[in-house]
């Protein structure tokens, strides 16, 4: 089968197809034999349901039923693996851009009114099935893809093209979107119904979403207006380059990419939390601040392929605007080591067999 294998930003993965292979490993993470059992511990409930000890969740942004990114963690136990995973990435080299958490603020999340036409479009080379949905997508006008000004896909990326069609109850989010004149071609699409109360494997097991975790990107990216607010009340989305990722995914991602890390590296769909000693007072601007106790309260999930390590909406369409409030480096003195690894139980393998519910 064609395999997707997305990334976001400058990605460090290639397309291609990949064999569906299902292999045993020990390692650092605990024994993942072939059906996908752990040997190692978990002190969490895999999937989409809160970890024990999990306080109880608000909902948003966006969907209207709680999900995995609504969890406050901030009194979950860190995994028992986590040292070692911590200190398995750090040996590969840390985040992307030289181990410097760096902010990316090109993704724009779009309104769709109603009025919006609905347009239908063509599979490009990578499109996966049954992983991707096949229906028209709201445009609304005078909208643009990441990193472009418009709806042409002009800068080599993975041009995602996210609509939040509150109307009519959808999120839809297409990977490598490109719409030039009458022609609209597309990687991916998933729809996502934001009344539903998914379950553990979201659309469905071993599936690719727009991105390559599974899950939806928009609820995940920080915005302006919620950093200037003061608070941020949901996880964040995180990428790491993928020769720092081991073959492999853990819940909440239904998905992996092919990633050639070392067993001691994490899996695709990794929950990591701030810990709760960083000197927050000590990062540059307030709105550093805000992103890091989000960081400790519901953490950062991985999500994709690539090597700016956080994902904040544009400002494009908000409020509130970036400059004077947030830069692109005003993190960087996170380093992996600050973080720890929240379980959510057994590595599964990756096998590119997509099971939709």
């Amino acid at each position: 089968m064609r395999v997707i294998l997305l990334c976001a930003g400058v990605a460090a993965c290639s397309g291609g197809k990949v064999a569906a292979t299902t292999s045993s490993s020990t390692d650092a993470a605990g024994a993942v034999d072939s059906t996908g059992s752990s040997s190692g511990t978990g002190d969490g409930s895999a999937g989409g349901a809160p970890d024990a000890g999990m306080a109880g969740p608000a909902v948003g942004p966006l969907f209207t039923k709680p999900m995995f990114w609504n969890q406050d963690v901030s009194a979950v136990a860190k995994s028992g693996t986590s040292d070692a995973v911590i200190a398995g990435l750090a040996a590969a080299g840390g985040w992307g851009n030289s181990n410097t958490m760096q902010i990316d603020f090109s993704i724009e999340v779009l309104t769709a009114d109603g009025s919006a036409p609905h347009e239908t479009f063509t599979e490009n080379g990578d499109w996966a099935s049954p992983d991707c949905d096949d229906e028209p997508v709201p445009v609304p006008a005078g909208g643009n893809l990441e990193g472009n000004p418009g709806y042409a896909c002009n800068d080599g990326g993975d041009c995602h093209l996210l609509v939040d069609a509150t109307a009519e109850g959808k999120l839809y989010e297409v990977y490598e979107a490109d719409i030039e004149g009458s022609s609209f071609t597309a990687g991916c699409l998933a729809v996502w119904n934001l009344g539903e109360a998914y379950g553990d494997s979201l659309r469905g097991d071993q599936c690719t979403s727009a991105d390559a975790a599974g899950y939806p990107i928009a609820p995940l990216l920080f915005t302006a207006d919620e950093v200037a607010s003061g608070h941020i009340d949901h996880a964040i989305r995180f990428i790491l380059p993928n020769n720092r990722v081991r073959r492999g995914f853990t819940r909440p991602a239904t998905h992996g990419s092919s990633t050639t890390g070392g067993t001691a590296t994490p899996p695709y769909g990794v929950h990591l939390r701030l810990r709760s000693d960083y000197p927050i007072d000590s990062l540059p601007s307030e709105g550093a601040k805000v992103v890091a106790r989000a960081m400790q309260k519901y953490g950062m999930y991985h999500a994709d392929g690539g090597n700016i390590a956080l994902t904040a909406r544009s400002d494009a369409r908000t409020t509130a605007k970036w400059s004077g409030l947030l830069d692109s480096h005003d993190l960087s003195a996170l380093k992996v080591s600050d973080f720890e690894v929240i379980d959510h139980g057994s590595m599964i393998p990756l096998t590119y067999d997509c099971v939709r519910n």
